[in-house]
């Protein structure tokens, strides 16, 4: 048995019946390998909604928002108890006004000055404030204002506003005795059967938060032959089950639950949430209590919430195949057994994917499963035959799960969700059983991949989960294309990060997207895949120019369109003493250059520098282009790109791209051309320091990005003392330069090296 935790008061009621302020935080279902986008078969289209909190999740419980916590505390009834009210009052009260009265705290002293003047007939302000909406000489309307004004003064004691604490009531005051001999004494007179009923519920819930559960027990004993069996009587009885709790008659208790969780839709997930048998004899005590085949299915179905759904479900069938508590057992077993299923076609072909997976199912669960559906004694066929066939699809009985969803759609309810999820398990029955992609399966499957590739969006599919379908679905295409040696289309289907390394690859690729005469499946394969053809231009204009090919590059650079006109964010041409890179782009800069335009600059520097016309200065502007090109530079945005990736360290990017983007090489072979072109010492200095910081990189190159290890195992080194040869040679030669002062001032691991470490 799972165990839960349980607060010292097990439900907590407002005194109207619209606050619970229990929260219910503990992992109930414990399926923290599960999540919606895991799976194909969405419980929301057969199940009622009452169960939803129970279905299948990782959390505490199933919900879209809060992290799986409960959050209907304090509003649980609200709608049904306006409307009831309003039923009552003849709609005397108009709903907004209604509500106000109802569901907000600060109604309660406007509430006292309305009661007041009912009683005394002496006007108040809040009796003026509402005379035009609220007829004071209605008798119902007076026994509304006259019941609610008492149903407040227990709110202090029936609630906790430290709601996250379970334990505590310090900021609960006591039950004031005058306030339950007037609801008692109330419930006792009043002949209308709608007020009794609302005074018998405040009688038993004042007993309880007073602290007397044997007189709660015993007013609840006495009269509940007396009341009507709704919502009010099984919250009452909630309490009983929760006194139970806390005596420890754990067996009488859960049996408790189990009549609330049964014929109280609204306290579903309350009373799972309670639900505690601590061992199996208060189990079996539980069972013996139950009176009819209903109350034992319904204990079966709060245990196979938290324990074994395939034997509760065998249970329930065997006392009551028609129990709708089988159908969110049912949707829970489904979501569990495709759970085991690894989705994923590494390192293993797909028969040996298929196999690993069918093993890794329940069989009984399976076949349990199967006998319910072909036996067609269930509230809800259709549900039963979608679950049979989509089990048989994930045993490869391909043949065998279209038979099952042949009869669920002569079942099926005409709600476009519940015919989406026959698709989308038909969808995936074809796509497991296709083996080779040729023209008769691609006709077979061309219709439905439209429609879960474009169709289908997540704002108008409500609650289908056809999102793990899709994915799951190219995935398993592009292995097909993968062992057919059809590498453009596996590709296409399913990316590889690594696949424009290879040239081949890469022509393959511009070849198919430059294709006009598309076959359906190959323009769905481009309809979903992420990269375009100026993309591929792009990346190979960044590779030619890493490998100082500008002519190359700058015609790769023209075919990307809108791409060769982004400017840089910094001027990609300056090379200051410190790498800053928000400092460069937020530095003045007279002329942004766009991507095409420092290209056709750095030809136009390069042919200067082959007819030798001022090689030093278009040597150093050509060497600070190639350096802020790299990780190092203000020029990050060159390199980066949907196929090369994008990052803030070397790491973010796949192993052939870090080693490119981190290489200073060709930034260092122009710097060497620029130092031996220099005539004067400050610009020998500045060559021999940009040289330095050359050297320090690549020494971070091999140390922690090329070597492809992670930084935080390498060994501290005191790097802070390394002579890089720049560094020798500016110390040693070019001292006396103003250069050399400045690179004191704003690089400290020079001064660091000339000076010795700060104290």
């Amino acid at each position: 048995m799972k165990t839960t935790f349980l607060q010292k008061l097990a439900i907590a009621f407002s005194a109207i019946g619209l606050f619970s302020y229990t929260i219910i935080y503990a992992c109930a279902g414990g399926d923290w390998d599960f999540w919606d986008d895991n799976s194909n078969f969405a419980p929301e289209v057969f199940v009622e909604k009452s169960y939803s909190p129970l279905f299948l999740s990782p959390d505490v419980f199933y919900t879209r928002d809060y992290y799986g916590f409960d959050t209907a505390h304090n509003g649980r009834f609200n709608d049904e108890i306006i409307s009831d009210w309003s039923n009552y009052l003849d709609k005397k009260i108009d709903l907004e006004t209604l509500k106000f009265f109802l569901t907000v705290d600060s109604s309660a002293t406007e509430l006292t000055g309305i009661s007041k003047f009912i009683s005394t007939k002496k006007p108040t302000d809040f009796s003026k404030k509402w005379e035009s909406k609220i007829d004071y000489k209605d008798k119902k309307v007076k026994s509304f204002i006259e019941f609610l004004d008492a149903a407040k003064k227990l709110e202090d004691a029936s609630t906790n506003e430290n709601y996250w604490d379970y334990d505590s009531n310090a900021n609960q005051k006591t039950v004031d005795g005058k306030l339950i001999s007037l609801f008692e004494k109330r419930y006792n007179s009043e002949k209308d059967s709608f007020l009794k009923n609302r005074y018998w519920f405040q009688t038993i819930k004042a007993l309880f938060y007073q602290g007397d559960y044997e007189k709660t027990v015993a007013f609840f004993n006495k009269t509940q032959n007396d009341v009507p069996k709704n919502t009010l009587y099984y919250r009452g009885l909630s309490y009983l089950a929760g006194i139970n709790y806390k005596n420890k008659n754990y067996a009488h208790s859960n049996y408790q639950y189990s009549i609330v969780f049964d014929k109280c839709p609204t306290m579903r997930v309350v009373t799972a949430y309670c639900f505690h048998p601590q061992e199996e004899t208060d189990w079996n005590q539980s069972l013996a209590m139950a009176k009819t085949n209903e109350e034992k299915a319904a204990l079966w179905a709060l245990q196979g919430y938290y324990n074994d759904e395939v034997r509760a479900i065998e249970k329930i069938y065997d006392l009551k195949p028609e129990s709708e508590h089988l159908d969110y057992l049912l949707t829970r077993l489904v979501n569990i057994q495709e759970g085991k299923i690894d989705n994923s076609f590494e390192n293993k072909t797909i028969e040996e994917k298929k196999k690993t997976n069918k093993e890794a199912l329940n069989a009984t669960a399976i076949a349990l499963v199967d006998k319910i559906a072909k036996a067609g004694k269930t509230s809800k066929p259709y549900l039963w035959n979608c679950a049979a066939g989509y089990l048989q699809t994930l045993t490869q009985n391909y043949s065998q799960a279209e038979s099952y969803f042949d009869k669920a759609e002569k079942q099926l309810p005409k709600k476009n969700l519940a015919i989406n999820q026959l698709r989308l398990l038909r969808f995936i029955n074809n796509v497991s059983k296709t083996d080779k992609m040729n023209t008769k399966s691609e006709a077979l499957l061309v219709p439905d991949l439209k429609w879960i590739y474009q169709e289908l969006k997540y704002d108008t599919a409500g609650e289908l989960r056809y999102n793990n379908a899709s994915a799951w679905s190219k995935r398993y295409l592009s292995a097909l294309y993968k062992s057919q040696k059809n590498t453009v289309m596996a590709e296409l289907f399913d990316r590889n990060n690594d696949f424009y390394d290879n040239q081949a690859n890469l022509d393959a690729m511009k070849a198919f997207m430059s294709k006009e005469n598309k076959s359906e499946i190959e323009k769905i394969a481009a309809n979903v895949y992420n990269v375009k053809l100026t993309e591929i231009y792009e990346y190979e204009a960044v590779k030619a120019t890493f490998q100082n090919k500008i002519p190359e590059a700058i015609a790769f650079m023209q075919k990307t369109d809108s791409i060769q006109h982004s400017q840089f964010l910094g001027n990609p041409f300056n090379g200051n003493i410190k790498d800053c890179h928000d400092c460069d782009h937020a530095a003045y800069q007279k002329r942004k250059y766009s991507e095409i335009e420092f290209l056709t600059t750095i030809k136009e520097m390069q042919d200067k520098i082959a007819k030798q016309e001022d090689v030093y200065t278009n040597a150093m502007l050509t060497a600070n282009a190639f350096y802020n090109i790299t990780h190092f530079g203000n020029a990050r945005s060159f390199h980066e790109g949907n196929i090369m990736g994008y990052g803030s360290s070397p790491y973010d990017f796949r192993d052939s791209s870090k080693k490119m983007v981190s290489d200073c090489s060709l930034a260092k072979l122009y710097y060497e051309k620029a130092l031996a072109a220099a005539k004067t010492d400050e610009q020998k200095a500045k060559c021999h320091y940009m040289l330095a910081k050359c050297e320090r990189n690549e020494y971070y190159n091999k140390k922690y990005y090329t070597t492809y290890t992670n930084w935080y195992e390498q060994e501290e080194t005191e790097v802070n003392f390394l002579a890089w040869n720049g560094f020798k040679n500016l110390k040693k030669s070019y001292f006396n330069t103003k250069y050399y002062q400045e690179v004191i001032r704003e690089c400290g691991y020079f001064d660091t090296y000339i000076n010795g470490p700060k104290n």
